[in-house]
């Protein structure tokens, strides 16, 4: 692909609230691209997407098959069991497992936009990965910067 210089820049950035979802990991490009319409007047650019919570994460991974989301959350119980004695379980036996997920995924994630789209590979998509039982809705922010479509 050939490089070409854009001049000028835009910005936004918009806080979202998911819908709830039950543990484990889900598809939300679709929902995040609904929320950001701003996406589609950018040229070249940038979406960070941040979640705002310490207890589910952020990834991209596999948008085809289903249970490459369930084999990661069937794994990740495995790796981080509930049954550890954590000295911080206040908030009941899912909250530290989920905080210690949360590190593995992260919080955030960095998507090129080209052409007003998300450029992603053909077998991508964004995840959100909830780590609690009940974790309710959750808010991500979105920044978008880059070049206008002229």
């Amino acid at each position: 692909m050939a490089s070409k210089a854009y001049t000028g820049s835009v910005w936004y950035q918009k806080e979202i609230q998911l819908s709830p979802k039950k543990r484990g990991c889900h598809l939300i490009g679709e929902e995040v691209h609904r929320n950001t319409p701003e996406m589609k007047n950018i040229k070249v650019g940038l979406m960070h997407v941040l979640i705002k919570h310490t207890s589910a994460s952020i990834a991209l991974n596999e948008n085809w098959d289903p249970s490459v989301r369930d084999d990661t959350e069937m794994f990740m119980n495995k790796l981080v069991p509930e049954s550890t004695p954590f000295k911080h379980s206040c908030e009941g036996p899912d909250d530290m497992p989920a905080h210690l997920k949360a590190l593995f995924f992260g919080s955030s994630v960095t998507i090129p936009i080209t052409d007003g789209k998300a450029n992603l590979g053909t077998w991508q998509g964004l995840w959100l990965c909830e780590h609690r039982d009940r974790g309710g809705s959750r808010k991500i922010v979105v920044t978008i910067q880059g070049a206008p479509i002229s």
